[in-house]
């Protein structure tokens, strides 16, 4: 996209005019933005379907899951507005409400994605490594108080996005931009919360989420006296799930990441040349439609993964009765993992404790909600 520099009365000047300027963006990207759009509401609208249907929001997990869904839904609805923006050569025909209101709305899934996963990593953490500790506070109210701490966190920090972003008018041209003008004072601010951004919103999520995996990778493979094989590939499932989350964030973000950062330096007026430029104007909507495509990723890699919510799924899809014989109480794919985990490092429990976590290595089930 181009770059918005000084704001004057007839309306923006491009210092690059050509900048990201390619008939492949046209037309490529709004096919990309077109199938996370379908991809990503079907898959999450899934997940919320069977969440309220069958598993009634009575573990951290169902909760979590729920609004990070909620989250990327909220998001999804925009895309068409960004296809739009795209294909007809960066024009936007939705007025400066709706160009607030959907760069808005990028931040802020972007900041509640990311704290939703981060928050799944560690109940997951804490499921595994400290089933019995962590038990008291791993409740589903808990579960709703931090995830309303995530919601008015992401609005915070999503706002400054919405107040510096509108629709102008290019100088000399018929095209209406929908950006963030750079020049003048606002820079230093902008400039902040795009440091903001990368540091709440990737770098320290992602430690802690890499962390709290490593962790758990390691409590798994260091597991003594494994009562059968079949717990031991149990084991190897949940380390290669977990493996997956960690490349899957990594993948979606980090290049649009990087891409961000060079576009810090041309904000800072570091990068001045117009061929630079072009290159970091060209690369950020397909950074974004790999980040975007997260979205798209979270259902299956937090939700068609565990084979009850397969069988839910399946049961919503033929629409039959909800049957309260089928899986009398819904144990979350956390619960599963730390049930599992209790057994495996053999950690101290009462004996209720014990009973509770007998059927789940009789009958595995895989990393369910």
């Amino acid at each position: 996209m181009e770059n918005l520099t000084t704001e004057v009365s007839e309306g923006v000047h491009i210092t690059c005019n050509a900048s990201g300027r390619h008939d492949f963006i046209f037309t490529f990207v709004p096919v990309i933005y077109a199938c996370n759009f379908l991809v990503g509401v079907v898959g999450n609208s899934i997940v919320v379907a069977v969440i309220f249907r069958f598993m009634k929001l009575k573990t951290v997990a169902s909760v979590l899951v729920l609004n990070l869904a909620v989250s990327d839904l909220t998001f999804l609805f925009t895309l068409p507005l960004w296809a739009t923006f795209t294909a007809t050569g960066y024009h936007w025909p939705f007025g400066s409400f709706l160009c607030k209101a959907s760069g808005g709305l990028a931040v802020f899934n972007f900041y509640a994605s990311i704290f939703f996963l981060t928050a799944l990593s560690v109940d997951r953490y804490l499921a595994v490594v400290h089933p019995v500790g962590s038990r008291r506070h791993r409740t589903p109210l808990c579960a709703r108080v931090s995830c309303a701490l995530v919601w008015v966190a992401a609005l915070l920090l999503s706002a400054p996005a919405a107040l510096n972003r509108d629709a102008h008018q290019v100088k000399g041209g018929a095209n209406t931009l929908c950006g963030v003008l750079h020049g003048g004072q606002r820079r230093h601010v902008l400039v902040t919360f795009a440091v903001l951004k990368s540091v709440l919103g990737f770098l320290a999520p992602f430690l802690i989420i890499v962390t709290c995996y490593c962790r758990m990778g390691r409590a798994l493979l260091g597991a003594r006296g494994v009562p059968r094989k079949s717990t031991r590939a149990r084991g190897d499932e949940t380390l290669r799930m977990l493996a997956a989350a960690v490349l899957a964030f990594f993948v979606c973000w980090a290049p649009h990441q990087v891409v961000y950062s060079m576009d810090l330096l041309a904000m800072l007026e570091v990068v001045t040349d117009c061929r630079t430029l072009d290159i970091i104007d060209t690369a950020m909507p397909f950074s974004i439609c790999l980040a975007y495509f997260n979205s798209c990723v979270n259902p299956v890699l937090y939700g068609f993964v565990g084979r009850n919510f397969r069988k839910n799924v399946q049961r919503l899809l033929r629409c039959g009765p909800v049957s309260g014989r089928l899986h009398p109480h819904t144990s979350s794919r956390t619960n599963t993992l730390s049930q599992r985990a209790s057994k495996l490092l053999h950690l101290p429990s009462s004996k209720k404790n014990s009973e509770r976590r007998t059927n789940p290595l009789e009958e595995p089930k895989t990393l369910q909600i």
